[in-house]
């Protein structure tokens, strides 16, 4: 089969997704549509804001649709009447079976880990934050459960020891989209071979994330905290309680460092100096080199520390 025979429907939302369609694009496939999630009210104004996708496939003039239901009569109509063979999936949402069986050589998806762990919402944040050395990329078809497919293919990557989840992303972002590249290429082969999933007796999970499993437990180890920080930085930002005099203010932080040591202050004590902001933990403490204030743009800490006074025995809670 030649690559021209391949026409192709692509399923995405965020910038992640953006990757493996701009490589679809650069590559000349064939692609007859894209479909992504609807506009959604967003920021204080709640202007309409368009997805990542959609803004890079006005840009290239092509076909797109925005369901708000899926299993819609008229929606899947005109996905049909699109005439795909293959459907292509990155970052979307859960498919009904009436989609993903539609195309000929069936519908897959680019997962951002090594599967079976890491299934879920946020593969890359979760990775970072349990202090994970390495992780991946898969492609699987899609059955009726959420990234349990049988396997096309993996490839690995290490997470460096001071890696953010922004740097992993845009790794990940590169592999994943010539992983995509890859599949096809078996596709056109004709030589496309699948791996069922082992089963896993307790898989790690990507939940989503929340305000809740984003804030700092300062009583936790000081790898903990410090995986924690740099899996959420810089989206969407771990959080904490400042407690400073008689305010109480919800911080956000973004690059640290570690120091490993007995601290000589109580665990969550903000120490200052001129140039540096460190908070005690159980087995040292977490330096924090940027910080963002409430009502406030992200800062890095001098310039913080050159305009804002942290009371004496200032604490996170």
């Amino acid at each position: 089969m030649k690559k021209n025979a391949l026409r192709i429907v692509f399923m995405g939302t965020p910038e992640f997704a953006v990757g493996t369609l701009k490589l679809l694009v650069e590559q000349e496939y064939t692609i007859v549509g894209v479909i992504t999630a609807p506009d959604k009210p967003a920021g204080r104004g709640q202007k309409l804001h368009q997805s990542d996708v959609k803004r890079y496939a006005l840009s290239q003039n092509l076909r797109l649709l925005q369901p708000t239901n899926l299993k819609d009569a008229e929606f899947l109509a005109e996905l049909k009447s699109l005439d795909a063979n293959v459907q292509i999936v990155v970052a979307f949402r859960m498919l009904p079976e009436a989609v993903w069986k539609m195309p000929e050589f069936g519908t897959f998806n680019l997962h951002a880990s090594l599967l079976p762990d890491y299934r879920g919402a946020a593969p890359i944040h979760w990775a970072v934050m349990n202090g994970e050395t390495k992780t991946g990329v898969t492609t699987f078809f899609i059955d009726e459960k959420i990234d349990t497919g049988a396997i096309i293919l993996q490839k690995e990557v290490d997470i460096a020891a001071d890696e953010t989840v922004g740097t992993l992303h845009d790794t990940l972002q590169q592999l994943g989209s010539e992983l995509v590249i890859d599949t096809l290429k078996l596709l056109e082969a004709g030589a496309v071979t699948t791996s069922i999933q082992p089963k896993v007796a307790q898989p790690k999970t990507a939940y989503k994330l929340d305000k809740d499993n984003c804030k700092i437990d300062w009583q936790e180890p000081i790898d903990t905290i410090y995986n924690k920080i740099r899996g959420l930085n810089p989206f969407p930002a771990a959080w904490s309680h400042l407690k400073t005099g008689e305010d109480t203010l919800m911080v956000k932080l973004f690059a640290v460092e570690k120091e490993l040591t007995a601290p000589s202050e109580p665990i969550g004590r903000v120490v200052t100096s001129k140039n540096e902001l460190k908070v005690a933990v159980k087995n040292g403490y977490i330096h924090i080199k940027e910080m963002q204030l409430p009502g406030k743009k992200k800062m890095d800490i001098k310039s913080l520390l050159n305009g804002y006074i942290f009371s004496e025995g200032a604490k996170m809670l």
